[in-house]
């Protein structure tokens, strides 16, 4: 039961942006008690308590779920994994979205993306390969349609990292995800931005499917130097 305290606290939520609605809800987390393997409120009720738009819940859901922090279970709803207050939320990185930014953001994703490719290669399970299999095929798809593929990409590299078998890999990637999310964008600029790289992806997926690390960590590179061109070419 949510303590008579939590409605004092809800009138300064109303106006919170995403990061704020983030910090609300953990608030209101912590006002309920709710403990690891409890489930969190339905989405509409998160919505009326927190006076925020199911985008924003969505956005938060995804960002806790990056850090290990709730689980989704089909059919069931979303579980808190870890206790969770306002005073231990992720910060994220401050990494400037320009080109000096994102070329600096690009050097540390070249670190990360990797060793996440190799350890991939090494560890993935058969279901985590037919998820990298089924995002693979769906940014494939987009990008034979339209010619660039930004969120379907970022899928894709994402559930590498969820196939590492390292969670650290992927609460690193979400502190970079507001420049990772603007190094995307730039196919909204140019429709070919990357678009050289894209081969690249099945190269790199077959590398993993067969348990070569050091074949994966070549084809990342690969991407990665497309990419970093592209910056390069784009923001001059």
């Amino acid at each position: 039961m949510v303590p008579a305290d939590w409605t004092e606290e809800k009138s300064e939520i109303a106006s919170a942006r995403t990061g704020d609605a983030m910090q609300a809800m953990a608030a209101f987390i912590a006002a309920s008690d709710l403990r690891p393997g409890d489930r969190l409120p339905p989405e509409r009720r998160l919505v009326d308590e927190l006076s925020v738009g199911r985008s924003t819940i969505r956005e938060v859901i995804r960002h806790w779920q990056a850090l290990g922090v709730v689980e989704s279970r089909q059919g069931s709803g979303t579980y808190l994994l870890r206790r969770i207050t306002p005073e231990t939320m992720h910060v994220p990185l401050a990494i400037e979205a320009r080109r000096s930014g994102l070329l600096q953001m690009l050097e540390v994703r070249r670190g990360l993306e990797v060793e996440a490719s190799a350890l991939a290669a090494s560890r993935c399970q058969a279901g985590a390969l037919r998820i990298i299999e089924d995002r693979l095929d769906a940014m494939e798809a987009v990008h034979l349609e339209k010619g660039c593929a930004g969120p379907e990409d970022l899928a894709f590299h994402l559930s590498i990292y969820e196939a590492c078998g390292n969670p650290l890999f992927g609460q690193l990637l979400s502190q970079m995800r507001e420049s990772v999310s603007a190094l995307f964008a730039l196919s909204d600029l140019r429709v070919d931005f990357a678009a050289r790289s894209f081969p690249f992806h099945r190269t790199l997926f077959n590398a993993i499917a067969i348990g070569n690390a050091e074949a994966a960590r070549v084809e990342t590179l690969k991407i990665l130097a497309i990419v970093e061109e592209d910056i390069k070419d784009m923001l001059r």
